[in-house]
């Protein structure tokens, strides 16, 4: 694969980009024999706190068991809604009853047929366990029908139900009845899917092994995102947590890994004179700052609006990427790509950097020198680079701020403990449809604990839209209203790089690395 100029990083932000590989099986690219066989060093920056995805939106978990799990419906690399594990599915007329046919003779890595009741029990315990399972479908009805028939029936018509149920965060993995069923609070001890590759090992702080899945079926189509043909070329897989960016900098040089995520970005130009590397450059969503909005100082609204109106987002992306062909700053929540949700709504409100204003608004909520604890991981330099600046550009307002740092597993941990802090920095990936954003709907729940009825109105009226059109429109009024109430405070627009030797042929990537058709040459 011919090494990316960074001159043309800037085409790269655009997820309308076609997957990586979509090779014939048994041969590559070029129509010659398939390289098979050997395994996979990962160095990956971050550890899973669960592998279960229905417990979780880390990307680590999502990342890594996106290998194991499937799903009934999932996404191609421009978000549009396919088949995975079901054949086929229709829609009723009214939109309330989606009917899903399976797939023949699919397996899972125990060796049993995948049955309807499997699927039953598996969408049951995600519509109970997930944020969007929870918020839009906790009163519908997930049943059988003969033999190779699900049905989804709704009480009232949902438009995005089915990019809900292709997300690929929380993701509605499918597993089998009896694993479900012996689920606790802490989530399934059993990691069995109908993936390409099969759960071997769980060393914690240390990998996670994958294998081969010799009974895989794939599907004929192209190879796109998440969907289409999937073939384990490569027998083993090790996510090796390499948390340490210099470490997986070194490992690649040298080859003691094959891939290595979240490559600073800093040492691109030195990667990309070594011929034995390539650098891969991909749109990632975006950075922010998520605010406690339950308790202390950023549970009055007017205390977010100061922060609002103090950030120069341009000085915290320049420290996050070090060069502005790896960020774009840009205000909205749908990038300009998705055409039939962009808005420029709320565009006044972004990156203000008006300190006197911010000094004022401090003074209105009452501002009387309390600690405000920001929490960052080093796991993500991109973060933590973020909440260095963030701080200091506090500071500058008069704020007294503390910059708790911890690893990543840590951070999830303490986000979910409303007296651990006032601010945390994270990122979100580019999300299909309004409702993919945690941080948008009061039911979620989730940290930060957004409380907006007029937000929850909205996102309502989006879901339940007669048209695109309509839909677009009750988004601009959303985000408009994301501003006002500030749930969070979005940086811009971010790539990623991963790295890999210059023997790997085929990786992909949607939202995180795909290592199905993957070959070691």
């Amino acid at each position: 694969m011919k090494k990316i100029s960074l001159l043309c990083l800037m085409l790269l932000l655009s997820f309308t980009l076609m997957a990586c590989s979509a090779e014939e099986s048994g041969t590559d690219d070029k129509g010659g024999e398939a390289a098979v066989g050997g395994e996979l060093q990962v160095a990956y920056n971050a550890q899973p706190p669960t592998l279960d995805p229905l417990l979780t939106t880390a990307v680590a978990t999502r990342d890594v068991m996106r290998h194991v799990y499937e799903t009934l419906v999932t996404v191609n690399q421009k978000f549009e809604v396919k088949p995975m594990l079901a054949k086929s599915y229709e829609v009723s007329e009214d939109g309330k009853i989606i009917t899903f046919e399976l797939r023949d003779g699919i397996k899972f890595h125990n060796g049993e047929e995948m049955l309807p009741e499997d699927v039953v029990a598996s969408m049951n315990r995600w519509k109970e366990s997930t944020t969007l399972g929870k918020s839009y479908f906790a009163d519908a009805v997930f049943s059988s029908s003969g033999e190779k028939t699900v049905v989804l029936e709704m009480k009232q018509p949902l438009s995005t139900a089915l990019a809900m149920l292709a997300d690929p965060g929380q993701a509605a993995i499918i597993t089998p009845k009896e694993i479900n069923e012996a689920a606790t609070e802490q989530g399934i001890t059993e990691y069995i899917g109908t993936g390409p590759y099969k759960f071997v090992e769980w060393k914690t702080d240390q990998y996670v092994h994958l294998e081969k899945f010799s009974d895989y079926q794939s599907l004929d189509s192209e190879s796109s995102g998440l969907a289409g043909k999937k073939e384990g070329f490569v027998d083993d897989i090790y996510f090796q947590f390499v948390t340490d960016a210099s470490t997986r900098l070194s490992g690649i040089q040298t080859g003691e890994y094959d891939i290595a995520n979240a490559i600073p970005f800093d040492n691109a130009e030195q990667l990309e004179a070594n011929e034995d590397v390539v650098n891969h450059i991909d749109h990632n969503g975006f950075n922010g700052l998520v605010f406690n909005k339950k308790a202390g100082f950023f549970a009055d609204v007017i205390a977010r609006q100061a922060v609002n109106a103090a950030l120069d987002e341009e000085e915290i992306l320049m420290a996050s990427f070090t060069n502005e062909n790896f960020y774009e700053l840009e205000h909205g929540l749908m990038i300009k790509d998705q055409v039939e949700w962009y808005s420029e709504a709320g565009k006044d409100q972004y990156n203000q950097n008006d300190p006197e204003k911010a000094k004022q608004l401090l003074e209105e909520a009452g501002y009387n020198g309390e600690e405000i604890v920001i929490l960052a991981s080093r796991d993500y330099e991109d973060h933590y680079n973020a909440a260095v600046v963030v701080q200091q550009q506090l500071e500058k307002i008069g704020m007294k701020t503390k910059l708790d740092v911890y690893d990543w597993a840590t951070v999830l941990q303490r986000r979910a403990d409303e007296k651990a802090y006032d601010i945390f920095v994270t990122g979100f990936p580019t999300e299909p449809i309004p409702a993919k954003y945690v941080f948008l709907d009061s039911a979620n729940q989730w940290p930060g604990w957004t409380n907006s009825p007029e937000m929850d109105q909205l996102l309502d009226q989006i879901n339940t839209a007669s048209s695109q059109e309509e839909a677009q429109e009750y988004f601009a009024q959303l985000q408009e209203e994301f501003y006002n109430y500030l749930p969070m405070i979005k940086f811009g627009n971010k790539t990623t790089i991963t790295s890999t030797r210059s023997n790997i042929e085929g990786m992909g990537f949607l939202q995180g690395v795909t290592l199905w058709n993957v070959q070691k040459k």
